[in-house]
């Protein structure tokens, strides 16, 4: 079994959130919206999803640190599963022009709107399908905040997937260590299927063979 990290943890404590105000405002109708993957979930009102997603900076310094941390270097080949609008896999390419970077994401919006230097470098797919890439093509394989959007049943492919084709793998998913963490997630998430504290995750990992990396989110 792999290390538990603490990258983009830093990153989600930045933002304040209203639990309970998520839960009250007509969930049932943001969950059908978030679950679209569209303009709502990325740009659109803060009840629907990112309440507007837009490139900032901020994930630099983890990308910095995936790159201390793997010793990639600068022809590296790494694949992020789930990379929304791609910021991530911009910022590597930035800090290692030679390297070849490859992602996928379900949500068309956010493949469409990644930025102009990598947008031929993402695409549309599912996580939960067979990946299209040989045994260990990649030197590193990401995934942030995309595996508990997954059932039970389509995890099994995925983190099989993941580790099949990368040589290291890194994984961040939503958990919870009590009651009131469970709460608080519940009330926030629009698009989680898997709501497992991190016992279960581990033991997850275990059960499917998945010997990468990994790091879970809170909610406080």
């Amino acid at each position: 079994m792999g290390r538990l990290l603490n990258l983009v943890t830093p990153l989600h404590k930045q933002t304040k959130r209203d639990y309970l105000a998520r839960m009250v405002d007509n969930k049932l109708e943001a969950v059908a919206r978030a679950k679209k993957y569209g303009f709502d979930y990325w740009d659109g009102e803060r009840r629907y999803g990112y309440g507007g997603y837009t490139y900032d900076g901020r994930w630099k310094a983890v990308a910095e640190q995936l790159i201390r941390i793997y010793e990639l270097r600068s022809d590296a080949k790494i694949l992020d599963v789930g990379c929304g609008k791609a910021f991530l896999l911009y910022e590597l390419k930035q800090l290692l022009p030679g390297a070849e970077v490859t992602g996928f994401d379900i949500s068309e919006y956010a493949i469409a709107h990644a930025r102009e230097e990598i947008c031929d470098r993402v695409f549309v797919y599912k996580a939960q399908d067979p990946y299209p890439f040989g045994d260990q093509h990649f030197d590193l394989a990401i995934s942030l905040g995309c595996f508990h959007n997954l059932r039970l049943f389509e995890l099994r492919t995925a983190l099989t997937e993941m580790e099949r084709v990368a040589n290291n793998k890194y994984i961040v998913v939503e958990s919870y260590r009590n009651e009131a963490e469970l709460f608080n997630l519940q009330c926030w998430a629009l698009t989680c299927e898997s709501f497992f504290d991190t016992a279960e995750w581990i033991w997850l990992f275990h059960h499917f063979g998945y010997t990468g990396d990994y790091e879970f989110i809170y909610f406080e």
